[in-house]
């Protein structure tokens, strides 16, 4: 007898969403099966879900839907009375096994009583060159505009026990750089015995896993980097030279009718700070375009930010009004003008981009080769693309040759 086609996991968003779709892989080994983990961190990625949903109907019409994910878990009856769906799993419901062999059409639990996360860590990521480990989930702050604490949760770390052991786990099964991911990393720890710190945490993981080569910390945001933290970011060299930042905007007054809880100046000074201490660091940013009552003078701060904190790595998005958020309830901007202004956004950083590229050209590096053989990334998270192909999962040294707009190109360097 034939066997049944392998399940399918489709993962959109953030890199949480990545590492948490490995463990819902072996969840859902040999049924035909197709999960779409869903993002719900804007409208088009609510309709990007949507989209997924329907292209893996039309691609395996046999197979059984399920979606999953932030989006499915805030609003789990739209996607039940999708045509195409056959089941709705809730973001804490899919890392459990009882969920996968339920019959019931809609698993979805009440998130806000999570107290644990991360009850199953993804053992493999065959189909990755870097392995992504989760080490904090939700979030008990409440930005105006975000709806993803009602997706994740409240904010609740993974004991470093369990963290390093499946880090080493990992590093043995030969993944050579592990990135540590989380709803909001930079809050890890309090909700612990001896309320640990993120900085605390990456120094016990390079203590007693010496044989990891390269550590990177996904999106921190800037006003919870402590001292401890901050001296690794900038003083060890396992840790990559990328610190990507959730600032949002560079206007004051934005920021706080966001919510944020960090000034324009502190994060230029950060920026600052971290560039001084290790000069080769690559900052990257996600920043929000058209939020409610931006006038044009408070735009154009955002926008010279992408100069200011010499922003390489730009995540842009237009605002997009979530229902039930307090910023959903203020006086919007025309959405014509957040398209705009994002546009705006993307070429400012894409120049930035470009321009910090062709200062790399002629350093030599050290690539971690992805999928395709020919492409990876180097410490600070430039893309390259080399003249010839290599084993992904390989960190080869290389010299960069030249640049492209949005990535590098290189040879291998011969020994």
């Amino acid at each position: 007898m034939p066997s049944a086609p392998a399940p399918e996991v489709i993962s959109l968003g953030c890199r949480l969403n990545i590492a948490e779709s490995e463990t819902i892989r072996a969840l859902v080994a040999g049924r035909d099966m197709v999960v779409v983990n869903s993002c719900a961190v804007t409208n088009a990625a609510v309709k990007a879900t949507r989209v997924a949903i329907r292209r893996a109907k039309r691609d395996r019409p046999d197979a059984q839907i399920v979606v999953t994910g932030c989006a499915a878990q805030i609003d789990p009856a739209s996607f039940a009375a999708m045509p195409e769906v056959d089941r709705v799993v809730g973001n804490a419901d899919k890392l459990t096994s009882s969920a996968w062999k339920s019959d019931e059409a809609v698993v979805v639990s009440d998130i806000m009583q999570v107290r644990e996360t991360a009850p199953h860590l993804a053992a493999s990521f065959s189909a990755h060159a870097r392995a992504f480990v989760e080490v904090q989930n939700g979030c008990d702050h409440r930005c105006t505009f975000c709806a993803i604490p009602f997706g994740r949760g409240p904010s609740r770390s993974v004991p470093a026990g369990a963290v390093v052991d499946r880090i080493a786990g990992l590093v043995d099964a030969g993944h050579r750089e592990i990135v540590l991911t989380g709803v909001d990393l930079t809050s890890y720890g309090p909700d612990l015995p001896g309320t640990p710190t993120l900085g605390q945490l990456v120094e016990r993981i390079l203590h007693h896993v010496p044989a990891l080569e390269r550590l990177r910390l996904s999106s921190l945001d800037g006003i919870e980097i402590d001292d401890r933290l901050f001296a690794l970011l900038t003083s060890e060299a396992r840790i990559m030279p990328h610190v990507h930042l959730s600032l949002q905007a560079g206007d004051d007054m934005i920021l706080k009718r966001m919510k944020r809880r960090h000034s324009r100046a502190e994060s230029v000074k950060l920026v600052e700070r971290l560039k001084a201490a290790r000069p080769d660091i690559a900052i990257g940013a996600d920043l929000i375009a058209g939020f409610p009552t931006e006038d044009a003078a408070m735009f154009a701060n955002t926008l010279a930010l992408i100069d200011d904190c010499h922003i390489v790595h730009p995540h842009i998005f237009p605002y997009s009004p979530r229902a039930g958020t307090p910023a959903a309830r203020m006086p919007q901007v025309e959405p014509e003008l957040r398209r705009q202004r994002a546009a705006l956004l993307r070429e400012s950083g894409e120049t930035a981009r470009a321009r910090w590229l062709q200062t790399l050209v002629g350093t030599r590096q050290a690539m971690l080769v992805e999928r395709p053989g020919d492409r990876g990334y180097i410490g600070n998270f430039a893309e390259v693309r080399l003249d010839a192909s290599a084993t992904p999962g390989d960190i080869l040294s290389i010299t960069i040759t030249g640049a492209e707009s949005d990535h590098l190109r290189a040879t291998r360097e011969t020994t």
